[in-house]
Order: structure tokens, then C-alpha cells, then sequence
């Protein structure tokens, strides 16, 4: 209390001595110099004031990062076990302010809308028709981390999981859909801070003489850190009979980063299955940081029209039943032929069925067209496909073959 006196006497003592000195100048110098005096003196002040600042500041930081009150302190320490290191007393507390109380309850439903992740499943659900098995093992990855979340509240820890994964499967299976997918779960869910994917094959990674291989591997870890590397047609990075191939480099760098980073990566290889298993045979180093395998089984008839139907919805086409029967021929006959690619090739005829009915309406170009004519594909538009005309040919030579 003397303290907080004495400070406050002092300033009024001194606006005192200022306000008798300004009364005197205003009595015996000209207006102009008392104005002129009373500008520097503010001036001085507010340079004075702003010093002092400064120099508090100055003092403040030298003498360290702020630290708790002492009451804290005390309480602190008496919680923590006696000869205990600084590391472990700082952990205790935060777990202290962290940590919730023991009979403290939370929902995963609760957790799982804070993550937000619903949205992710419901889009993998709308883009990916049948994969029950992928879409169950990314359900069970995705509770996992789910209930870690709420393990960390109560300050149970358990070891990061190994996400490493292996997409098996023929083109067209949603390889790549579901990459995309697991690296924004995978981010909702906190195990990644990014979230993105970087989709690579051979030539992005390996090079092509001596000291060329190990900086572009390195460029593309670089970029995909934080979130998912996408290596398609992994099984070409080794080249087992080829003594001028650089791939074991890459493969090695690949090997120490999925170890030592594996917080800050997931790496997803894909390819045949075949393949694969020949290339895990070759690298068992590989194989053993692989912790998850999903095979992508090829589509059936049904499931190859449902997907045709939903890539027609979202272009705002459909078929008319005629065409629909159409289709389904087409696909039955394109299944049983080479370099058959399951949704890439039912989107690619799908394609070529929007050019024949553009051309069809642009043929006739005096009829009037409603909405819906600008929609519907017809049978004509997929029976126009060489395909048929294809399978009619073979079926002739056939024929002929079995007649004596």
C-alpha cells in the first residue's frame, strides 16, 4: 500500500510542476512560443512513455518465456511424483488439464460427427457400386482410429497403427477412387495432417542412369508427405532380369521412409494381384511394412449397369429400356473380350453411345427436340457399336467351322 502511495504522490507532484510552468509561460512569452512549447513537451512525453514500453518489453524477454504464477507451481508439484524428470513433470500437467474426469462419458457418435467422416462414406458409397469387403475394411480402419480419438481423451496410448496398404485388382475397380477416399478419412480422423494424394508410377520415381533415381524418389516422398503416395502398377519398379535397372534404389528408399516416417505417410501400392504377389516375393522387405491387402474383385453384369446408370445421372442422360437390353449385350459380349477394363470401359462406350445420339439428333436437324430427347439413349445408339458386328462375324466363321 506505501508502494502504490508513494507512485501516485510522484505523479501528481509532477502534473503539478507542469501546470505551474505552463501558467508562467502563458503569462510572459508570446502566444505563438507558448504554443510551440506545449507541442514538444507532449511530443517528449509520448516519446518518453513509449521508451519505457519498449524497454519493459526488452526486460521481459530476457529474462525468459512466461512462466505460471507460483500458486500453479505449487499445486503442480504436488501432484507430480518426487524425483520425477522435468520431461515427465511437464507431461503430468498437461495430461492434468487434458485428461477428463475418470467417470466422464463419451458417445463414438458424438466423436465420429465432430470427425465428420460420415460424408466421406456416404460419397463411397454414391461413386462405388458392390466392394463390400474394401468397404468394410475401410470401415473397420476408420473405428479404429475412431475409438483411439476417445482413448487419447482419457490418456490411454497405444501405438500408431501401420496404414501402409495394397490395392489389388483388375483396371477399372475403383483402385483409385478409394485411395482418394482413405487419404480424406484418413485426415478427418487426424491420423494424416494433409490429406492429399500423389498418384505416381515407375517413370515418376525411378531414373534413368546413376545418381538419377534417388532425387526423384525423394521429390515425390517430398510432395506426398503429410498425406497418401499412390504408386500404380508397383510391380514394375523391380525389373529382375534387367542389370541396368536402378528400381532396388527406389524400392530401398521407399523400404526406410515407410519405416521411419510412417506418421507422416501412407503408402498404397496396386496392380494385378498376380503381379504383386511375384513382386512381395522379390522384396520380402516390402511385403513385411504392408499391413492391409484389399482386393478389388472384378464387377459383375448387374453391378457394370448400375455403374453405367450412375455415370448417365450425373451427365443428365439415361436409357430407354430398349437401349438398357442393349447394353447389357454389349457388356455381356465386351466381358468376354482382351483389355476388358470393368468401369473404364463401360464409361468409355458410354461415351461413344453420347456421340452416335448427338450425331442421330444432328441428322435430322428440322425436327423439332423436347428435353427429354436431348436425355434418352436409344437402342440404336449402343447397337451402332462394332462390337456386334464383331460378334455376328465370329459367330459366322464359327458356324461354318462345325459344318461338315
Amino acid at each position: 500500500m506505501y508502494g502504490f502511495k508513494i507512485k501516485y504522490i510522484k505523479s501528481a507532484l509532477l502534473l503539478l510542476a507542469v501546470l505551474i510552468g505552463l501558467s508562467v509561460a502563458w503569462d510572459n512569452v508570446s502566444r505563438g512560443l507558448f504554443v510551440i512549447i506545449v507541442v514538444s513537451m507532449v511530443t517528449l512525453l509520448a516519446a518518453a512513455a513509449l521508451a519505457r514500453d519498449t524497454w519493459r518489453q526488452g526486460r521481459q524477454y530476457d529474462r525468459g518465456p512466461f512462466r505460471p504464477s507460483r500458486p500453479s507451481r505449487v499445486a503442480a508439484r504436488r501432484q507430480t511424483p518426487v524425483g520425477a524428470s522435468p520431461a515427465a513433470k511437464r507431461r503430468a500437467r498437461r495430461r492434468r488439464i487434458e485428461e477428463p474426469d475418470p467417470e466422464q462419458t463419451f458417445t463414438l457418435a458424438e466423436e465420429r460427427e465432430a470427425a465428420d467422416i460420415d460424408e466421406v462414406f456416404t460419397s463411397l458409397n454414391d461413386r462405388l457400386v458392390g466392394l463390400l469387403p474394401v468397404k468394410r475394411k475401410v470401415d473397420e480402419i476408420a473405428s479404429l482410429l475412431l475409438v483411439d480419438r476417445v482413448r487419447q481423451r482419457f490418456g490411454l496410448q497405444a501405438p500408431r497403427p501401420n496404414l501402409h496398404m495394397c490395392f489389388t485388382g483388375d483396371p477399372g475397380t475403383g483402385k483409385t477412387t478409394v485411395a482418394l477416399q482413405m487419404a480424406d478419412l484418413l485426415h478427418r480422423l487426424g491420423y494424416l495432417e494433409k490429406g492429399h494424394l500423389v498418384h505416381a508410377m515407375r517413370d515418376d520415381l525411378i531414373g534413368e542412369f546413376i545418381g538419377h533415381t534417388a532425387p526423384k524418389t525423394k521429390r515425390i516422398l517430398e510432395r506426398a508427405m503429410g498425406g497418401v503416395l499412390f504408386i500404380d502398377e508397383a510391380y514394375y519398379l523391380y525389373r529382375p532380369g534387367d542389370s541396368k535397372d536402378y528400381g532396388q534404389e527406389c524400392i530401398d528408399i521407399l523400404l526406410q521412409v515407410m519405416e521411419n516416417d510412417r506418421d507422416k505417410l501412407v503408402v498404397i501400392l496396386a496392380g494385378y494381384k498376380d503381379r504383386m504377389d511375384v513382386f512381395f516375393e522379390s522384396n520380402p522387405g516390402m511385403s513385411s511394412r504392408i499391413a492391409h491387402h484389399l482386393d478389388f474383385a472384378p464387377y459383375k453384369l448387374d453391378e457394370l449397369v448400375a455403374i453405367g446408370q450412375a455415370m448417365l445421372d450425373d451427365s443428365a442422360y439415361y436409357l430407354s429400356g430398349e437401349a438398357e437390353m442393349a447394353f447389357r449385350e454389349y457388356l455381356a459380349l465386351r466381358m468376354a473380350q482382351p483389355r476388358f477394363a470393368n468401369a473404364r470401359s463401360v464409361r468409355n462406350e458410354l461415351e461413344r453411345a453420347r456421340l452416335r445420339h448427338a450425331h442421330r439428333l444432328v441428322a435430322e436437324p428440322e425436327l423439332s427436340r423436347s428435353k427429354d430427347d436431348l436425355m434418352r439413349l436409344e437402342a440404336a445408339d449402343i447397337l451402332a457399336s462394332p462390337l456386334f458386328s464383331l460378334s455376328e462375324s465370329l459367330a459366322a466363321v464359327e458356324e461354318s467351322a462345325r459344318r461338315p
